[in-house]
């Protein structure tokens, strides 16, 4: 059904500037996005669709996840919507990393698993990444380091203390995600957390955390005991 053809306390714009953003579905937000939707097909619809394709995005967050590139071979999404849905993920990340830059230290933990789901959770390969924080522990920076299979030998704890003396961070924190969906840390991470922050204690360099991150999750070894 076309948006003109609903109840206009039902159509998504109207009832986000009546009743707030938060009372609108994943299919609404999105179809606000999308703006438009294909021949035969209304913007809920497509937007519905999109969200509930298992092999391909698999709800909200995978689709704002994936690249141009990915959306590209999506029927119904031209270049400039997606461009859009592109440019919103960015624009998430970019304002939460601007929250950790700006705070006196990380003093929200909930603020830097958001911005490290943002970053990692729908990714189909694990990442290691490092927040590399500052003497009152604000954010600097986050690098992506490696990829695959998180060991001891995948992950070089030589290269995580130079970029750490690189930005002459005071403090780091460790973050890596699981495909899987899981975020209960394995015996892989709890060692390579203690071998990482053996050889960044090295160079006075504190690990405050390690999180895991998985589909709309995350965990933080530090809350469970773990470092």
């Amino acid at each position: 059904m076309p948006l003109k053809d609903l109840p206009p306390d039902a159509r998504p714009r109207e009832k986000l500037l009546a009743r707030g953003a938060g009372a609108l579905s994943d299919a609404e937000l999105l179809a606000l996005l999308l703006r438009t939707g294909i021949q035969g097909k209304g913007v809920l619809q497509l937007a519905q669709e999109l969200l509930e394709i298992k092999t391909g995005f698999d709800g909200i967050a995978g689709l704002l996840h994936a690249s141009a590139e990915d959306l590209g071979r999506v029927k119904g999404l031209g270049p400039a919507k997606r461009a859009e849905l592109v440019a919103v993920l960015e624009l998430a990340r970019r304002a939460l990393a601007q929250q950790l830059r700006e705070r006196e230290g990380l003093d929200s933990p909930d603020a830097v698993k958001h911005y490290l789901q943002l970053q990692l959770a729908a990714r189909p390969h694990e990442v290691f990444a490092v927040l590399f924080l500052d003497a009152q522990n604000r954010l600097l920076a986050l690098e992506e380091l490696f990829r695959g299979t998180l060991t001891q030998t995948s992950v070089y704890p030589r290269e995580v203390v130079l970029r750490a003396l690189h930005y002459q961070a005071a403090a780091v924190v460790l973050a890596h995600n699981h495909p899987s969906g899981t975020v209960l840390p394995s015996r892989a991470d709890e060692a390579l957390t203690q071998t990482l922050k053996a050889a960044l204690a090295l160079v006075d360099v504190r690990v405050l955390d390690h999180v895991i991150v998985g589909a709309g999750q995350a965990l933080s070894m530090a809350e469970r005991g773990l470092l």
